[in-house]
């Protein structure tokens, strides 16, 4: 299954709540009512995604909480705990050609503008200020670096994004 097919993770399920099934909801989303924007859920379980409705949710303090369909007990509950919830690729929406998701930049090649191949970016770092883009380098790195972090600021450092070559050219010291 390619990268594209994979179902886009956005969040996981906690501890049960309470005696009737309810379960905690820990969201990855911009916004945390945002997961239940989805509908149906994949969930995780012994490492095969199966498909979950939401008959409910509620915040809880400054949590959120969810009743899902088939989940009537707490026991039932509690075998779902760190499950992983997802959705298709289909389910998420397109973004405008100069926005990106986080899931697409994985992975893809970076080079400097001068040619230099800095490595593949293996995970991206909210920091408030700007997202940094977590660059694992090659093996045999030129300047010993084994990572580098660039800050995904566009125009100043990120030159472009090319999704189709999984590249992504930055203006950015090797050395750095």
């Amino acid at each position: 299954m390619s990268s594209k097919q994979e179902p886009v993770v956005l969040g996981k399920l906690g501890s049960s709540h309470g005696i009737k099934g309810w379960l905690k909801i820990t969201t990855y989303t911009d916004s945390v009512e945002g997961i239940f924007d989805y509908s149906p859920w994949l969930i995780k379980e012994q490492g095969e995604w199966r498909e979950v409705k939401v008959l409910q949710w509620r915040f809880q303090g400054k949590a959120v909480v969810a009743s899902l369909e088939g989940v009537e007990t707490r026991d039932q509950a509690q075998m779902l705990t760190n499950c992983e919830i997802a959705v298709t690729p289909q389910q998420i929406e397109t973004l405008p050609e100069d926005e990106f998701y986080w899931r697409d930049l994985i992975g893809c090649e970076v080079v400097n503008t001068k040619g230099y191949n800095m490595g593949k970016v293996q995970e991206i770092v909210e920091t408030g200020s700007n997202d940094v883009l977590l660059v694992k380098a090659n093996a045999k790195d030129g300047f010993g670096k084994a990572e580098r972090m660039i800050p995904f600021v566009t125009e100043q450092f990120i030159i472009e994004v090319n999704l189709t070559e999984k590249q992504i050219i930055v203006d950015w010291d090797p050395d750095f």
